[in-house]
């Protein structure tokens, strides 16, 4: 069994006794809205765990990072266009740690570029290793 099906199921099993020690605590008089709540969140450990049953960590683990990097991927284009719409005399500014720091606006577009070409390059990747990935787990079913 992996690390994260046995916490799983231990946060599951914890669930279940708070569910069980605040019944005994309302004497018969369960709250619903409580009740419902606590089985939502015994619903949600489940779908969690039937998530790392079909998909083994490693396929999770890339579906985050890919997720990760479409994200950045979106942001970086969407600065890209706002650079394009600028005119060449504008002053642009980068944010280094709580400071703003004047820079070229050819520097800012080439700095982005490169930024959505790294971007991409590292999505392309994430992606041939889920195919594999994909193969390997149905292998290894069959």
């Amino acid at each position: 069994m992996s690390s994260s099906s046995a916490a799983l199921r231990d946060l599951q099993l914890d669930l279940e006794n708070k569910a069980n020690d605040l019944s005994k605590l309302q004497k018969g008089k369960p709250n619903r809205t409580l009740v419902l709540f606590i089985h939502y969140l015994l619903s949600k450990v489940s779908i969690e765990k039937q998530f790392c049953y079909f998909f083994p960590p490693d396929i999770a683990k890339n579906h985050q990072v890919r997720k990760k990097y479409t994200i950045q991927l979106g942001e970086n284009e969407l600065v890209l266009k706002e650079l394009d719409l600028l005119k060449e005399d504008a002053n642009v500014y980068k944010l280094i740690g709580p400071v703003l720091v004047k820079q070229d606006l050819a520097e800012a577009n080439a700095n982005v570029r490169k930024r959505i070409e790294y971007i991409s390059a590292e999505l392309y990747i994430l992606k041939v290793q889920q195919r594999i990935q994909s193969l390997q787990a149905g292998k290894a079913k069959a």
